[in-house]
């Protein structure tokens, strides 16, 4: 039933999400080049709510996201580590992580052609790299982790590499967070579970699936004192685990590569 009604309200969907990325793009343009970063940051937090409200309204997604904890300071840089499902998963975060002013790694791809995404990908203080050029993505990493450092942002990364198709996670990879890690001494390294975005995708958007449940749990902060980068990254990897019921099969003492 549920895939029944997607194809129903999938096409509403599709045209008033593009409406609202074609919308915001506009908004962001003139925030941007006219008020300056402030008032860009203002316009890309409302783009991030409409854009889960699009969700909710068109296709009757039941969306929960958690409220920012009160144990963890604002006044420290923060990294979130999450799994990933689905392109939502990033107005989810960013509806969830406003107040951080979250940025996010992206891949190269995406800092082209899709509107209003690519234009807060370069404007905004997010990055893109291009993962067959090693060297120079490890270059703008540590830029980029400079940056998130001194103004205290929220940097969002993606360590799986790619989305899953299934819900069940990837391996994380080490080097580009390893990297975040170092440039950013003072941040806190919070992981985040994201559950039921794949759901929506999984018969490839066609269609979309309706009325599903989708939640975002900001999990405790990782303890840093004594671990190394490899430890830290098995750690969020596994409480993210966890927290979706994934253990099954999986070896966290298991040498992380790449």
């Amino acid at each position: 039933m549920r895939k029944v009604l997607g194809w129903i309200f999938t096409p509403f969907f599709v045209f008033w999400f593009f409406i609202t990325l074609c919308v915001f793009h506009v908004l962001q343009v003139i925030a941007f080049n006219i008020f300056g970063y402030q008032a860009h940051k203002r316009v890309v937090d409302m783009m991030g709510d409409a854009l889960t409200w699009c969700m909710r309204i068109f296709m009757g997604t039941r969306v929960e996201l958690s409220p920012l904890p009160d144990n963890i300071p604002m006044d420290k840089p923060w990294i979130v580590i999450a799994n990933h499902q689905s392109l939502f998963d990033v107005n989810v975060l960013i509806s969830m992580l406003a107040a951080k002013h979250p940025k996010f790694v992206a891949k190269i791809e995406l800092a082209q052609g899709i509107p209003s995404i690519s234009y807060n990908i370069r404007k905004g203080g997010s990055i893109a790299i291009d993962r067959k050029n090693a060297a120079q993505a490890i270059a703008i990493m540590e830029e980029f982790g400079r940056y998130i450092q001194a103004n205290k942002y929220c940097a969002c990364i993606f360590p799986e590499g790619t989305r899953t198709s299934d819900g069940k996670m990837k391996q994380f990879k080490v080097r580009g967070l390893a990297t975040l890690f170092k440039e950013i001494p003072d941040a806190v390294i919070i992981p985040v579970a994201l559950d039921g975005l794949w759901d929506m995708v999984r018969f490839d958007n066609k269609p979309i699936q309706f009325g599903v449940k989708v939640k975002a749990s900001i999990l405790p902060p990782i303890e840093k004192e004594g671990k190394t980068y490899e430890e830290m990254v098995v750690e969020c990897e596994y409480k993210i685990r966890q927290h979706l019921n994934q253990l099954d099969g999986y070896l966290p003492t298991e040498e992380k590569k790449n």
